[in-house]
C-alpha cells in the first residue's frame, strides 16, 4: 500500500531527481506535475488522487493517476483526449473530475487555457514569412571536403593508371591478347578513346575552315583595292582647319618650287645645247620628284609660316605633265619604232 506522507517525508525534504532548487522556491521537472513547483499538494509522486493535462502535437489530453495500478507505472495514468474548442474542453473537465478537489480541478483548467494560448501564438508565427535559420555545421563540412579531396585525388590515379595500361596494351607489352584481361574492358576504352580523337579532329577541321574563310575575305578585300587604284580612285581624309591651313602652306610652297623649275627649264632651252652640263640633270630631277632638293635658282624668299598648334597633315605628290610638240615620223623612225 502507498503512503503519500511517508513518500514526501523522503523527497520533499531530502533528496529527489526531478527537484531544481534556487534561492527563492524549487521547481519540478516532472512532465506530470500540473503546477511546475515543488509542493506538497502539486507533486505527483505523493499523492495518490492527481490529474495533469498534457499537450502532444497540438491535441490535449487529461491524464488522471489510478493508484489500483501502482505495480504497473506504464499502466498508471489514465489518458481523456479534450475537444478542440476551449469551452467544450473546460467542461470535460468538470465532468472527469466532478468529486475530485478544487485545487486540482482549477489548475487543470489553467493549464488548458496556457496550453491554448501558446498554440494559438505558434499557428500565427507559422502563418508569417520570417526568415528560416540554419545551423552550420562546420565539422560536417571539414569532413565532406576532407572526403571530396580524397576521392578526387583517387579519380586522378584512376585515370593515370588507366592511361599506362592503355600505352601498354597499344605497344603490346600484354602480346596480342591478354590471357587475365575482358576483352569488352578493354574495347570500351579503346572506343572512348576513338571518340574524343574524332571530336578533336571535327574541332581542327572546324577552325580550318575558319582560317580558310578569313583568308578568302582578305584576298577579296585586296582585289577590291587593287581594282580601286586602276581606276584611279583616292581615299580622302578630313582635315581640321589648322590641318588645311598647313595644307595650303605646302601645296603654296609646291608651287613655287615647280615655277622655280619651269622658268629654269626654258632659260635652260633658250642656251646652246655646248653650255648644258651633267650637273644640270640632278637639279631637274629634283624638280620632277619629291621635295627632297632644294632648286639652284634664286627665287622669291618664302613667306613665313605662322606657329599653328597641331599636328601637320599627310604628305601630297604632285606630278607634272608637259606637253611636247608633235614631230612628224620619218620612215627610219617608225623602222625602230
Amino acid at each position: 500500500m502507498q503512503s503519500d506522507d511517508v513518500i514526501w517525508s523522503v523527497i520533499g525534504h531530502e533528496f529527489c531527481s526531478y527537484k531544481v532548487k534556487t534561492v527563492t522556491q524549487n521547481f519540478c521537472r516532472n512532465e506530470y506535475n500540473v503546477t511546475g513547483l515543488c509542493t506538497r499538494q502539486s507533486c505527483p509522486l505523493a499523492n495518490s488522487r492527481y490529474a495533469t493535462v498534457r499537450e502532444n502535437e497540438g491535441v490535449l489530453y487529461l491524464y488522471i493517476k489510478t493508484i489500483e495500478r501502482a505495480h504497473t507505472p506504464a499502466n498508471m495514468w489514465e489518458k481523456i483526449e479534450l475537444s478542440k474548442d476551449y469551452s467544450k474542453a473546460l467542461e470535460q473537465i468538470d465532468k472527469e473530475l466532478k468529486y475530485w478537489p478544487n485545487f486540482t480541478i482549477h489548475k487543470c483548467k489553467q493549464r488548458v487555457t496556457k496550453i491554448t494560448q501558446y498554440l494559438i501564438k505558434m499557428r500565427r508565427i507559422k502563418l508569417r514569412q520570417e526568415p528560416k535559420l540554419v545551423g552550420v555545421k562546420k565539422k560536417l563540412d571539414r569532413r565532406e571536403a576532407t572526403r571530396e579531396r580524397k576521392a578526387l585525388s583517387a579519380a586522378h590515379l584512376e585515370k593515370s593508371i588507366e592511361k599506362e595500361l592503355i600505352e601498354r596494351l597499344k605497344s603490346k607489352a600484354y602480346g596480342d591478347a591478354p590471357l587475365n584481361v575482358n576483352e569488352s574492358v578493354w574495347q570500351t576504352i579503346l572506343d572512348r578513346e576513338k571518340s574524343g580523337k574524332e571530336k578533336e579532329l571535327n574541332v581542327g577541321a572546324q577552325l580550318d575552315m575558319e582560317d580558310d574563310e578569313t583568308d578568302g575575305e582578305e584576298e577579296e578585300e585586296e582585289e577590291m583595292e587593287e581594282d580601286w587604284d586602276a581606276e584611279g580612285g583616292e581615299f580622302v581624309s578630313d582635315f581640321s582647319g589648322d590641318e588645311d591651313g598647313d595644307l595650303d602652306d605646302e601645296l603654296s610652297d609646291l608651287e613655287d618650287v615647280v615655277d622655280g623649275g619651269l622658268g629654269a627649264g626654258e632659260s635652260g632651252d633658250d642656251q646652246s645645247d655646248d653650255d648644258s652640263s651633267p650637273e644640270d640633270e640632278p637639279s631637274s630631277k629634283a624638280v620632277l620628284g619629291k621635295r627632297k632638293t632644294k632648286p639652284t635658282t634664286a627665287r622669291a624668299p618664302p613667306r613665313k609660316k605662322l606657329d599653328k598648334p597641331g599636328r601637320r597633315g599627310p604628305r601630297v605628290e604632285v606630278e607634272i605633265e608637259r606637253e611636247m610638240e608633235s614631230v612628224p615620223l620619218t620612215r627610219s623612225a617608225l623602222a625602230n619604232w
